[in-house]
């Protein structure tokens, strides 16, 4: 897919989830949240950096607020006051002072002791135009989140990169370019998706956690072992 054939389909994803009316946005923005809540990547980890919707991005507000209530530390995406397509990430809470950086897009003031490094982040919920089965994102074209993430290449786990989307974002195939930093997962109005970079394949259902599975096998051979003992 070439460059042209790239912005027809950016322009035609983006059409799709403009499309959608302000109730199909809430309660999409709802099952979001009922999704993210019950994620085994999100319940463990503590620093997220999500992003404000706009342009008909599925909303993360709701999760935000929720996540918030939950002892999670939210930020969101700040440019770069110096590297070119680059984020920084503040925090956002209630003390957060909101500016409208050069897009138009309200991003959190830069204050001492409230920035977040890219690498110390636990997950990142990122917006996109389009996905597909191999973790694959098409963005609005800035590259901003790849050059931000571009550590991610050589195989580093953390941060998690989740994208958000509505269902209908999801397309058979996206071309990779070199410099595309590869999803590790997505969550939807409808699915989650968990990523398997050997095969490169999706599947629609909730992620199952190994870390989970572990602990129940060892909770499971304990008891096993204690019924052993108290029958010998």
């Amino acid at each position: 897919m070439d460059q042209a054939s790239r912005r027809e389909l950016r322009k035609s994803l983006r059409k799709s989830r403009r499309s959608l009316t302000l109730l199909q946005q809430k309660q999409a923005s709802r099952a979001l949240t009922r999704q993210l809540l019950k994620h085994p990547q999100v319940i463990r980890s503590r620093h997220i950096a999500l992003y404000l919707a706009n342009d008909g991005e599925i909303d993360p507000a709701i999760f935000a607020a929720e996540a918030r209530r939950h002892g999670k530390v939210c930020y969101l995406p700040v440019l770069h006051p110096v590297l070119h397509n680059r984020l920084w990430f503040v925090r956002y809470d209630s003390e957060a002072e909101l500016l409208l950086n050069q897009f138009g897009i309200p991003e959190p003031a830069i204050k001492r002791g409230r920035r977040r490094s890219a690498r110390a982040l636990d997950l990142v919920l990122l917006p996109l135009v389009g996905f597909d089965a191999a973790g694959g994102r098409l963005g609005m074209g800035g590259g901003f989140y790849d050059r931000t993430f571009a550590f991610k290449r050589a195989g580093t786990y953390s941060p998690f990169l989740m994208g958000l989307a509505h269902e209908c974002q999801k397309v058979e195939s996206l071309p990779i370019a070199s410099w595309d930093v590869p999803l590790d997962g997505v969550v939807t109005d409808r699915y989650s998706y968990r990523f398997n970079r050997a095969s490169a394949s999706s599947t629609p259902k909730p992620a199952v956690d190994r870390l989970f599975i572990g602990r129940y096998r060892t909770q499971s051979s304990a008891r096993r072992f204690r019924s052993s003992r108290s029958n010998g």
